[in-house]
């Protein structure tokens, strides 16, 4: 009887598992289609999309990216990832948000630069800007991390700290930077030891890692931000798909991951797991943290409805990526949504990305 029993329960499992993937794909069609479309018209490349919804989760890689695992430059995604490696030493009590960046950064001093603090660099106040003037000749150069760290302490504030919003890959630069001084670990290590591992994000890398440029999906670099080289054809020695680009895995944008690693990081905060953050300052991170009047933000997150897609409640936290990635979590309908795509944001209005997540938005709804 317990053999009977046990082939039965067998039997089950195996015609549920089909039957489960096909009432998955049924509920998330609409997104599919948007990408299967978008693909088909060659307008995208390479594609993942992936969701979790209360615990079940769907994959499903389109074009060229050949497997749910494909591993995308995230772009802007990275700031989240990178700022959570940061707040596993506040974890460890070696800084506290509201220390002035000077206490670690000595060099940054003067013109207002003392009254900037922590919290200012991890939600975009600093008044630092977002790409140093001369960032495009530094990437010609292939000057290394610390010559951007150099020019961002020396980089002119556009206003008093604390009081407008100006988003900032500099301001993440510092932070990250500091994390450096602390624990006298390559920021690319530290994410490695402090997020990926203890995530079980396998197929993710703050640069190349261990991987290789092969192994990565390229980006399609037309109608790309100004930044990345588009245009340029001089640019393909420091562009998004450079062997140097890749390999330098900036803390604002240098990040390669995959959907369902995208997902694993999403989830240490929609869950509270305690993985690698404490549960107190994975809730902490995801909340506001800018006063009234002032752009919402959380501590590398974005926060609020608008860091979802339309329908997503006021609780939604997530980031956009310039190479045409996007991802939140709605902690009201206990969902994550990560799209992955290889065609810039700027490139298409609306963008793939943007209406397949519109999509899944509106499926957890119905």
């Amino acid at each position: 009887m317990q053999r009977r029993a046990f082939l039965e329960t067998s039997l089950g499992y195996a015609l549920a598992s089909p039957l489960l993937a096909a009432v998955h794909k049924q509920r998330w069609g609409d997104a599919v289609d948007v990408l299967e479309q978008a693909v088909a018209k060659k307008q995208v490349e390479s594609a993942v999309l992936h969701v979790i919804h209360k615990g079940e989760s769907f994959t499903r890689a389109f074009g060229k990216a050949g497997s749910p695992d494909a591993m995308f430059l995230i772009a802007s995604i990275s700031k989240p990832i990178n700022v959570a490696a940061v707040m596993t030493l506040y974890d460890q009590k070696q800084f506290r948000l509201d220390d002035p960046v000077r206490k670690y950064l000595p060099q940054f001093t003067g013109e207002g630069r003392d009254k900037v603090t922590i919290r200012h660099l991890l939600t975009h106040v600093s008044g630092l800007p977002d790409q140093l003037p001369n960032n495009q000749e530094l990437r010609k150069q292939h000057a290394p991390l610390s010559e951007f760290v150099k020019h961002a302490l020396e980089a002119k504030l556009a206003f008093v700290p604390g009081t407008k919003y100006q988003y900032s890959s500099m301001g993440i630069l510092l932070a990250v930077r500091i994390a450096e001084v602390l624990t006298d670990m390559d920021h690319r290590t530290l994410v490695e030891r402090k997020i990926f591992q203890p995530l079980g994000m396998k197929h993710s890398a703050q640069g190349l890692g261990r991987f290789q440029l092969s192994d990565m999906v390229p980006c399609q670099l037309a109608g790309a931000a100004p930044e990345s080289g588009s245009g340029d054809p001089k640019a393909k020695y420091w562009d998004w798909n450079s062997l140097y680009w890749r390999k330098l895995g900036v803390p604002w944008g240098g990040t390669h991951s995959s959907g369902p690693d995208v997902g694993r990081f999403l989830l240490e905060f929609l869950e509270a797991r305690g993985q690698a953050l404490k549960p107190a300052t994975a809730r902490l991170m995801i909340r506001n943290h800018n006063p009234k009047g002032i752009a919402p933000r959380g501590l590398g997150f974005n926060v609020g409805e608008k860091a979802g897609s339309p329908g997503c409640s006021p609780s939604t936290f997530g980031h956009t990526g310039s190479t045409g990635t996007l991802c939140w979590a709605d902690p009201e309908t206990k969902t994550v949504c990560v799209v992955l795509t290889s065609l810039p944001a700027r490139a298409a209005r609306p963008h793939p990305r943007a209406l397949a997540a519109a999509k899944i938005a509106a499926a957890v709804r119905r």
